[in-house]
């Protein structure tokens, strides 16, 4: 299997696709942030404790694992928002399994979130 963004056919990197992938992301970011409220929220917590996380680990793998969680809230709104946006696209009405699927993307974001003290607790109270 080729590396991403590599034309399978000559084995170079397909600039078009790249770009083409990074106009999606950039996109996909401009909605998740004029449009969901949570993932404003994590990017504003995560912008005021990444520096923190830096300050108060003593190496590279304690400011890794400080940073990543919040990475993961992040990682893990943005598919929250995904599944959310793909329930209502198939319709707004109650049905028991968009309301399951909503609600475990939800639970997903509640464990991410969840992580955040927690590994900040075994990495600092070490």
């Amino acid at each position: 299997m080729p590396e991403p963004g590599v034309d399978p056919r000559t084995g170079f990197f397909n600039v078009i696709r790249i770009a083409r992938a990074a106009r999606y992301t950039a996109r996909g970011f401009r909605h998740a942030l004029g449009n969901d409220t949570s993932f404003r929220q994590e990017i504003v917590g995560a912008l005021i404790l990444t520096p923190i996380a830096i300050w108060l680990g003593d190496n590279g793998v304690e400011r890794s694992l400080l940073i990543l969680p919040l990475m993961l809230v992040l990682l893990v709104e943005l598919l929250n928002g995904a599944v959310e946006t793909v329930v209502d696209r198939i319709g707004t009405e109650h049905n028991e399994l968009s309301g399951r699927a909503k609600d475990l993307a939800s639970a997903a974001v509640f464990v991410a979130l969840a992580s955040v003290p927690v590994v900040w607790a075994l990495v600092l109270l070490d």
